[in-house]
């Protein structure tokens, strides 16, 4: 099976474009979910002052979208972990019917990762930033693992960060994070240059698959693509396969021409019984989405692995 086999582009790709807001210069790495009758988002917005923030948005079909102009106030009980005016590159995870935020706020120290909660997506309550900066990468498990909440993360540091692996950590309250262990970091062709985690990880038969990014470097900058990885199911920093081909790349114009060229940024998953819509950033310019079979991407982990 081919890697292009596996995912099929959603046809009227881009489905979100910076239209959707006034004043946004693009809108793309976005978090999508499941809601209700339809669909909700938090969605990565770069205004005309390249100022990021986080914007929610609605669907009735995951397609066609309705984001509000305006963008999320979160309430806190300390100001001094207000959400930073830089906010970019949520996921979206829910448990248990509780919806919490990631993301990643730009800050005089260099990355550093937010998180809040909701039910609701009308009112956000950050709370306290889970790891130390530079951190640049966070998706929460969609269930707790032996009693813990669980993530994985990517240590950064101020810059673009021209390295990046993959940790694991988990927490008995969302507060205190630790017991981090090493999952996996570059190896090599379109991985090569640093990997981070995408969209939460989805639980099979097989292990937790977990889709990413894998960035590897051209004399035209850097080039990211989409993978998958799966891992075991009660210690998820343990690796069963991993793939050596990347699933879905920047081939497409829209995917290679953009305010960033050549970027494929998988960063939230829906899944439907066997059914997989992956939603994506493009050239950090537009949204795009395509649908996989959660078994086929599982078959081709393994295939594939290295």
């Amino acid at each position: 099976m081919a890697n292009e086999s596996v995912f099929k582009r959603y046809e009227g790709n881009p489905i979100v474009t910076a239209k959707a807001v006034p004043r946004a210069n693009s809108i793309h790495n976005s978090a999508i979910v499941k809601f209700g009758d339809g669909y909700a988002g938090i969605f990565r917005v770069d205004e005309v002052n390249f100022h990021y923030v986080l914007h929610v948005g609605w669907s009735r079909d995951g397609i066609h979208w309705q984001i509000d102009p305006n963008p999320i106030q979160m309430a806190s009980d300390d100001p001094e972990i207000a959400v930073s005016p830089t906010s970019y590159d949520p996921r979206v995870t829910c448990i248990d019917g509780t919806y919490y935020v990631t993301w990643c706020n730009a800050t005089a120290q260099g990355p550093q990762i937010g998180l809040a909660v909701t039910q609701d997506f009308k009112r956000f309550k950050q709370m306290e930033n889970p790891l130390p900066t530079a951190n640049r990468n966070c998706v929460i498990f969609p269930r707790k693992i032996n009693g813990k909440f669980a993530i994985y993360h990517r240590p950064s540091d101020r810059g673009h960060t021209p390295f990046g692996d993959i940790f694991y950590a988990t927490s008995p309250d969302l507060i205190h994070w630790g017991c981090h262990r090493f999952v996996f970091g570059p190896q090599g062709g379109w991985q090569s240059t640093k990997v981070g985690p995408g969209p939460a990880p989805i639980e099979t038969p097989e292990g937790w698959l977990l889709i990413y990014h894998g960035v590897w470097t051209s004399c035209n900058g850097y080039l990211y693509y989409a993978g998958g990885a799966l891992l075991d199911l009660e210690k998820p920093w343990k690796v069963i396969a991993r793939t050596q081909d990347y699933l879905l790349g920047p081939t497409e114009p829209y995917e290679r021409v953009g305010d960033v060229p050549n970027v494929v940024f998988p960063s939230s998953a829906v899944v439907e019984g066997d059914n997989l819509r992956l939603y994506y950033g493009c050239a950090d310019t537009c949204i795009g989405m395509a649908e996989a079979k959660v078994s086929e991407i599982v078959d081709f982990v393994k295939t594939h692995s290295f």
